[in-house]
């Protein structure tokens, strides 16, 4: 019995010991937890005893800790990107207003020959144009990305549907002389998706090639393994790598990658749809060569 009373004993004090030092290192790690909060020291909990159960509960605060400070950093990121998207619409907005209003000034003159007269009349139409088209865009994007947008997916023949879009710019590429090298498969390739939001990718990467193109232009549709993958290249030569990191950013406010005649969010649409249709769009820089990459997933093959 003696014994067993002392066992008992021992155990008793053995249990106590780890209780305190258990709460010790609580204590421990309470203090740093406060220091960290208080942006006292960037340094994340450590422990000075080993258990399993507390060296869990560090784990998770440091990884709550993480958490904190990336949710920190996306909120700053989006409250800059905010910023510079007010600040970018109004200067968009303001340029062609402001052409507007000097035209008109102009228009009101009683001195104006006829066709000057014309002449301002129609400037004043095409930056309305401008305008329309611009906020239109902003319109258009905003709801694309809006959690309620749903698209019409179905089962579309890719190869017929990019050959009428194609046709559609053939006047377009001739105007700039171009002549691009088209190659589209013989077979029909099938994916799932949306008509009009295929179309309207399309056809603002063909735009953008339009618009910004220099020398050869390469366009390319074919199945690659389960994906149906349209490529589109060009020369660059204006363009940077930090250039082509940022092409679809609807921030990006360089001039090389606007245009008079544009809003410049055409590639920010253009992806934002092949996200939405669970595609993906991408653009990469190889010395002077651009390649624009849409890719989507193949639906399977089924008798038409």
């Amino acid at each position: 019995m003696l014994i067993l009373a002392i066992a008992a004993v021992a155990a008793a004090a053995l249990l106590l010991a780890r209780l305190l030092l258990v709460k010790r290192e609580l204590g421990r790690m309470t203090e740093q937890l406060r220091r960290y909060n208080d942006r006292a020291t960037g340094k994340k909990i450590d422990l000075a005893m080993f258990d399993r159960q507390v060296e869990a509960l560090a784990a998770q605060i440091n990884r709550q800790s993480d958490l904190v400070v990336e949710a920190e950093a996306r909120r700053r990121r989006t409250e800059n990107e905010l910023r510079q998207a007010v600040a970018n619409i109004s200067h968009d907005i303001r340029t062609p207003l402001t052409s507007i209003f000097g035209y008109i000034q102009l228009l009101e003159s009683d001195r104006l020959a006829p066709e000057e007269r014309a002449e301002y009349v129609a400037i004043v139409k095409n930056r309305t144009k401008r305008l329309q088209a611009l906020l239109n865009d902003f319109f258009e994007l905003s709801v694309i990305e809006s959690s309620d947008y749903r698209l019409k997916t179905e089962r579309l023949k890719m190869t017929g549907l990019l050959s009428d879009i194609l046709v559609g710019f053939y006047d377009r590429f001739n105007e700039r002389g171009l002549v691009p090298t088209i190659h589209l498969p013989e077979e029909e390739i099938a994916v799932f998706a949306d008509e009009s939001a295929v179309r309207r990718v399309v056809e603002n990467l063909l735009v953008n090639t339009v618009k910004h193109a220099v020398g050869q232009v390469v366009i390319r549709f074919d199945r690659q393994r389960t994906s149906a993958v349209l490529t589109i290249v060009n020369d660059a030569k204006q363009l940077t790598a930090a250039d082509v990191s940022l092409l679809f950013d609807r921030f990006y406010t360089a001039d090389r990658t606007r245009s008079a005649s544009g809003s410049g969010l055409g590639l920010s649409i253009a992806k934002s749809l092949m996200e939405k249709m669970g595609g993906s769009l991408e653009a990469e820089l190889v010395g002077v060569r651009l390649t624009m990459r849409c890719t989507w997933k193949l639906q399977a093959v089924q008798p038409f």
